[in-house]
């Protein structure tokens, strides 16, 4: 299967067009007519039909994999540059809003530090652009966040050949509006919350899924999407009462407008992650060493 036209493949579904798939690639719409016949004969299928344009059951399937596929076959390429390539005084980071805390902040510093010269990047993106930042070299490492039960690693798809280690876990709290009924609670259920309205933020908050996962039940469901990173924004939602979102304690708790009461039962942590590739250089290195540091101190 040719990774051009699968690259085509996916670009005109998810432009939903032949001619803005052509655009964001720079081809010419007849090129990638000819792509995707070509790939249909390559598979046997029909993968996508032309008026409107949409995967056809074969093409969804399709699509199912084509994603992972590419992102494996950028992250090879990207692996094979890091072995010619020598940055000793560069660093791009990528970190999800919540990932980028105390502890990743402190560390930072004492990396500068002890390198006065660093040419420092920080990109703050959604979890899934963070890894895909990672794996295809766009990134030296990166921080995500999330919530798991204590010392329980984050769920992370096939990322190939890198690594990750723990960064920080801290409590989890849910955000209320402050005039809620249980805004001056010590603690809250996160399954009594279930039923209630929730902010659909999963490149900032907790992903839905994921407290639906974690809880063992139905629920969890929005009243409204939230995209994009910006933390401010959506506390601003919470304080407006448009729903409920569940951050890191130490982060809700610093936001105005809201009230964060920590989650009691299920016993949960917002953990952070850092990802790598297996044999980082240099300053990528150097941070890794100064995280495992931070977290054999503390002891967390």
């Amino acid at each position: 299967m040719d990774p051009h036209l699968l690259r085509t493949f996916v670009a005109v579904l998810d432009h939903r067009s032949f001619s803005g798939a052509a655009a964001a690639l720079g081809y010419t719409q007849s090129a990638v007519s000819q792509h995707i016949a070509a790939l249909e004969t390559d598979v046997g299928a029909r993968l996508v039909e032309r008026r409107p344009v949409a995967p056809t059951p074969a093409g969804a399937r399709l699509m199912e994999h084509a994603p992972a596929l590419l992102l494996r076959l950028d992250a090879a390429r990207a692996d094979l540059a890091r072995l010619h390539q020598a940055r000793p005084t560069r660093l791009t980071l990528a970190c999800s809003p919540a990932a980028l805390g105390p502890t990743v902040a402190q560390a930072l510093a004492q990396l500068r530090a002890g390198t006065p010269a660093l040419d420092l990047e920080v990109r703050v993106s959604g979890r899934e652009a963070v890894l895909a930042d990672v794996v295809t070299g766009r990134a030296d490492l990166g921080f995500v966040d999330g919530a798991a039960a204590p010392s329980d690693p984050l769920p992370m798809p096939d990322l190939g050949p890198t690594t990750t280690l723990a960064a920080a876990e801290e409590r989890l709290a849910v955000l209320l509006p402050d005039n809620h009924p249980l805004a001056r609670r010590r603690s809250v259920r996160l399954t009594d919350l279930a039923q209630a309205q929730w902010i659909d933020a999963p490149d900032t908050a907790v992903p839905l899924d994921r407290l639906r996962a974690l809880c063992r039940t139905e629920g969890f469901r929005p009243r409204i999407r939230h995209r994009g990173t910006d933390l401010h924004g959506l506390a601003a939602l919470a304080a407006a009462g448009h729903g409920l979102a569940a951050l890191p304690l130490p982060l809700a708790a610093a936001l105005p407008g809201i009230a964060a009461v920590p989650v009691g039962r299920p016993r949960l942590v917002h953990r952070t992650e850092l990802v790598h590739p297996v044999n980082p250089s240099g300053p990528a290195s150097q941070l890794a060493d100064l995280i495992t540091a931070a977290r054999t101190t503390t002891g967390t």
